[in-house]
């Protein structure tokens, strides 16, 4: 290994190395007591170690830049995603830094945090944004014009951001992993020569397409297709990735028919579930009613007004059901009103904000739970009502019937009558009840692991790495010895 670089430019890779020679070097802060994947994300005077490199060594840790533009833990999949892989990919010994915008996930120790800041105007409003900030960052003002007239510029703004900030840094990471944001500047990342996976949890035109066909109205349809107007990056972005990875058989399909994207390049991966978290609790007593939901209340894609369909239909026959649901309705939106004309108001209790032992309790409390999703990517709240050990109702939404695969019943997506019949059913069978719920615990275990799930990732992390490095060779000039020759990668 012949040399050690000391001090200098920690961002740059040693001179006469082709682009991607930076990822052989490893950082190795100061003796300061603190392992280096809790140092501060920019720290001055540390060295860099020529070390084997990870495409020709399989057992070499990687130090992974996982990104994320919105990232909370306990509103959204992209959240779970970032904050169960990074955990899964620490404890194989790979070093992890989630880059993320704001909201930021809740991570392990051990799991650096990278902040790119916005202006996160969905959580504070326009007037929460300075002037002065709007005239000095063009980001900023590109996000208060967007968010003003009714757009969603986020994916692209953060994917400016988390270029500029990795590719001041490539030397610092061997692989760079993004979740979703399918944007410009992610794909300037691979064009830069940096080794790029990107997860596709399912393509944003079926939440679209659902969306329009639940509005009737031409001024709210036009704001629905103002909103989604991030889809043209994306589906040009995705045709040019090399390596999508995605979550289900079904999001695959759903990926190459909506974005174009080459067959040959995506791989599905399923999620896993904290199955240490999200387990049975036979000590809690089950309500003999209730009926536990985990859907965002006013978006047409999660299938909540069919359930509510179901359960009026439900008190209907005499079954006096009690739904506990896991969102919070917009006051005076579609999900209200049709609360109110149902007359549902005094059997719904509604729970936001909460963490996941809470969600745990309240599985162990429910007699059943429901997704009554009309499509799914992958469906991350029917992995964990199964892992808690729930009699569980699935709709035939995108990937549900393949993550449930025997242990659940499944209904057609958007039927209220078959719902409330498959709901009717389990409630009036408490053999059936616990054969599936012991079915689906039992898949759960054997099908869905973050360590699995975290395990086949390196292994394409480790092929991107490969590819890089020989595009990067390929490309190189005919020369003489140089500085890098001879050292060992």
């Amino acid at each position: 290994m012949g040399w050690l670089l000391d001090g200098g430019d920690s961002h740059a890779a040693p001179e006469g190395f082709g682009p991607f020679a930076r990822g052989c070097y490893t950082p190795r802060f100061p003796d300061t007591g603190v392992h280096s994947i809790n140092a501060p994300a920019q720290t001055d005077g540390y060295t860099l170690s020529a070390r084997k490199s990870p495409d020709t060594d399989c057992h070499a840790p990687l130090r992974i830049a996982l990104l994320g533009y919105r990232s909370a833990p306990f509103s959204g999949g992209q959240g779970v995603y970032l904050k169960y892989l990074s955990r899964a990919l620490r404890r194989q010994g790979h070093t992890v830094t989630v880059v993320s915008g704001p909201p930021y996930p809740d991570l392990d120790d051990g799991v650096v945090l990278q902040k790119l800041p916005s202006l996160d105007l969905y959580a504070h409003g326009l007037k929460s944004a300075r002037p002065g900030q709007l005239l000095r960052d063009p980001l900023a003002r590109r996000e208060w014009l967007s968010k003003l007239t009714g757009g969603f510029v986020e994916p692209w703004t953060f994917g400016e951001r988390a270029r500029d900030w990795l590719l001041s840094r490539a030397g610092d990471f061997d692989v760079v992993h993004d979740n979703q944001t399918l944007s410009d500047g992610i794909l300037d990342i691979q064009r830069a020569g940096m080794p790029l996976v990107t997860t596709i949890h399912h393509p944003i035109t079926r939440d679209r397409r659902l969306a329009l066909a639940g509005e009737r109205g031409f001024f709210r349809r036009l704001l629905i297709r103002r909103w989604h107007d991030f889809l043209t990056m994306q589906t040009r972005v995705a045709r040019q990735l090399d390596r999508v990875v995605t979550v289900s058989g079904a999001s695959r399909t759903d990926i190459i028919a909506d974005f174009g994207v080459d067959p040959g390049s995506i791989a599905v991966m399923y999620n896993g579930v904290d199955a240490e978290l999200f387990r049975p609790l036979p000590e809690v007593q089950r309500q003999p009613m209730q009926i536990m939901a985990t859907a965002s209340a006013d978006t047409p894609q999660k299938g909540l007004q069919v359930l509510l369909k179901a359960a009026a239909k439900l008190h209907a026959q005499g079954r006096p059901v009690e739904l506990v649901l896991i969102g919070k309705p917009r006051p005076g939106g579609m999900t209200e009103q049709l609360v109110g004309r149902l007359e549902l108001a005094g059997c719904i209790r509604w729970v936001s904000g909460v963490e996941h032992q809470t969600m745990v309790e309240l599985y162990a409390e429910s007699t059943v739970a429901v997704v009554p999703s009309l499509y799914e990517g992958f469906g991350l709240p029917a992995v964990e009502a199964m892992a808690c050990g729930v009699p569980l109702v699935v709709s035939d939404g995108g990937a549900l019937p393949e993550v449930a695969g025997d242990a659940a019943r499944v209904v057609p997506a958007g039927n209220a009558d078959a719902l409330a019949a498959a709901i009717a059913d389990l409630l009036d069978d408490p053999e059936a009840r616990q054969a599936l719920g012991q079915r689906a615990r039992q898949r759960c275990l054997a099908e869905f692991s973050w360590d699995v799930c975290a395990a086949r990732l390196v292994d394409h992390y480790r092929d991107a790495i490969a590819a890089s490095r020989g595009r990067a060779t390929s490309a190189a000039p005919p020369a003489g010895p140089h500085r890098g020759q001879g050292l060992a990668c």
